[in-house]
């Protein structure tokens, strides 16, 4: 306003023409743009400086848990055992009281090997040390008859797909999802993936379908869907260990059952490990460790277990009670 009302005065007085007040205009507005650009760098340059400082963190980290080696190392091949556990007990470093103690199994291949207990009882410990998310404190992990702590984890994992109870997924679209672990399998073997995973149903009602965008974490599906989906990938990935870690929990009891029915044929050449909390979904598992305050206090299958381990039979009987309450 300043600026028209001062032109004004100025034209009638005869010493300014109209394109000289067009150019003072101009070039007023070009300089409140840049004061206004000035004021935002201003604004954010205290949070890009926080950024760097969390990037060059990032670039200085270093594993908790580092290879000894990078090369890797020979396995048994095609052998029936792919993970025994020998004589494991694990403590976090900070502890005084084990997590897990005297810890032995056999995961064989075409078998599922099933894994309960109460809150705390160290289940999701187990997968931790499979994974060499932590390192065993005594006694020892092998995979294809290999400490895993002489294999490189690149290595290690390339044999193993784990789903934890608390789903992710990447931002990007379903198929990238899916190819994560296998980044040459086709659009085929990924439909197939979600059949068995009981996912292909709400994946085909998706106008994109394959191609459907998916936010970082997977915030635009739904628990279930998501778990479904975090199954479907490991499927897709065709590893010789799939760990599921109360992958199942998030999903009915009807689309449980259909799902275990369905992973039975698919993994008849892996060895299959199931975490739960619900003794529905590991009632048919070939071998079950039931697990107390961290220590093994029964093994065998379901029916032996009933009749032979108490904290076992607890647990099914307050199951069982709860789901005839709820009818």
């Amino acid at each position: 306003m300043l600026v028209y009302t001062f032109s004004g005065f100025r034209i009638t007085a005869g010493h300014f023409q109209i394109g000289d007040i067009t150019a003072i205009i101009e070039y007023a507005m070009l300089s409140l743009f840049f004061l206004m650009m000035a004021q935002m760098v201003i604004l954010t340059l205290p949070r890009a400086l926080e950024c760097c400082n969390r990037i060059g963190e990032i670039m200085d980290f270093s594993p908790t848990i580092a290879d000894k080696k990078d090369r890797r190392v020979e396995e048994k091949k095609n052998q029936k055992e792919v993970l025994r556990f020998k004589n494991v007990s694990f403590r976090f470093a900070d502890a005084d009281e084990y997590t897990l103690k005297n810890l032995n199994f056999v995961c064989e291949r075409g078998k599922t090997t099933a894994i309960i207990g109460g809150t705390g009882s160290g289940k999701s410990t187990v997968a931790s040390l499979m994974m060499r998310f932590n390192e065993v404190t005594d006694g020892a992990v092998h995979l294809n008859g290999v400490d895993i702590r002489k294999m490189p984890q690149e290595q290690l994992r390339e044999h193993l797909s784990f789903v934890q109870q608390r789903a992710w997924l990447f931002s990007g679209t379903i198929a990238e999802n899916l190819r994560y672990g296998n980044p040459d399998a086709d659009d085929k073997e990924l439909w197939h993936a979600l059949e068995i995973a009981q996912a292909k149903d709400f994946v085909e009602a998706l106008p994109d379908k394959l191609d459907a965008f998916v936010a970082q974490g997977g915030t635009n599906f739904s628990g279930g869907q998501k778990q479904r989906l975090s199954i479907a990938r490991a499927l897709v990935k065709k590893p010789e260990l799939y760990i599921f870690d109360d992958s199942f929990s998030a999903l009915d009891f009807k689309t449980d059952a259909a799902l275990r029915k369905a992973l039975q044929p698919e993994t008849k050449n892996a060895a299959v490990v199931i975490i739960a909390q619900r003794i529905s979904t590991i009632l048919h598992a070939d071998h079950i460790i039931v697990l107390h305050e961290g220590e093994p206090v029964g093994m065998g299958k379901h029916e032996e277990l009933l009749k032979n381990c108490p904290i076992y039979k607890e647990i099914y009987d307050s199951q069982t009670k709860e789901a005839d309450e709820h009818e």
